[in-house]
């Protein structure tokens, strides 16, 4: 039985009136929200994610169970990078629940993820998605600064998605990096890169001319990047590079480019410094 969450988060979003409001929301520990606000005359919710204690400590647990009803929209991001100090013991953990209704939109955008020297973080987000709704999420992981200069001196990164489509698993998805036992940037993993950035689409609205145009964009960077459909409606990018402002920049141009696509709304701008 899993002990006590360090840090709880609960929210249910409802549309009403064509604006996205919330029906309900819950925090407790080391979890908590901002009020929310509305980046445009959209009526799409946006929410902050606060960490108050300042980082992610051995053994630290988190839990998030987001709800997006029937035709509302949101953007849940945070407020700050996730940062992951020193892990002896356990890794820090962090689980999320997402369930879209239908005709939903969600796009979760959270800044960086940094892990410190011997630190160890694992993640798992289970999203459960009607196959009318839209699902736009994104992760960086980026190499904390060690006393010794060593690039990957974290021990390990463990992100792992899957994506239901009526309760059947559609999507798998993994990145696991372990400096502590692999090196990462020689071939095949990082390849001399020292951060990763990924981003997962899943929409009815997904064309062939869409990922022809994303990568078109992608083409023009200086980065390396893959695109690859998924089993259901969407597709993974994935995005390697040497620094954290590289990657935000281009998965801002990926995420503007749907939104304008998609819905007719314009990009926003989520940084908060």
């Amino acid at each position: 039985m899993q002990k006590e969450w360090t840090g709880e988060l609960q929210l249910e979003l409802t549309e009403k009136k064509n604006k996205t409001v919330p029906a309900d929301v819950y925090f407790r520990g080391a979890f908590k929200v901002m009020r929310p606000i509305y980046l445009d005359d959209s009526g799409q919710l946006t929410y902050y994610l606060l960490n108050p204690g300042g980082g992610y400590l051995s053994g630290d647990t988190y839990s998030m169970d987001i709800r997006v009803n029937e035709n509302a929209r949101a953007i849940l991001t945070t407020q700050s990078a996730t940062k992951v100090y020193k892990s002896p013991g356990e890794p820090a953990y962090q689980y999320g629940k997402f369930t879209l209704k239908s005709n939903s939109l969600l796009e979760y955008i959270p800044d960086p993820l940094i892990v410190y020297r011997e630190g160890s973080y694992k993640q798992l987000n289970q999203f459960y998605v009607d196959n009318t709704s839209t699902l736009i999420c994104s992760d960086i992981i980026t190499p904390g600064w060690s006393p010794t200069g060593k690039q990957f001196s974290y021990d390990k990164v463990d992100l792992q998605n899957e994506v239901f489509i009526h309760k059947e698993l559609g999507v798998f998805d993994r990145v696991v990096t372990e400096p502590a036992k692999n090196n990462p940037s020689v071939f095949g993993r990082m390849e001399g890169y020292s951060h990763l950035g990924s981003m997962m689409v899943i929409s009815p609205y997904m064309t062939d001319e869409v990922i022809e145009n994303i990568y078109d964009m992608m083409e023009q960077k200086d980065v390396n990047f893959g695109i690859s459909r998924c089993p259901v409606p969407g597709f993974s990018l994935r995005i390697l590079a040497n620094q954290t402002q590289i990657i935000e920049e281009i998965l801002q141009m990926c995420h503007g480019y749907l939104r304008e696509v998609w819905f007719g709304m314009s990009p926003v701008f989520l940084r908060k410094y």
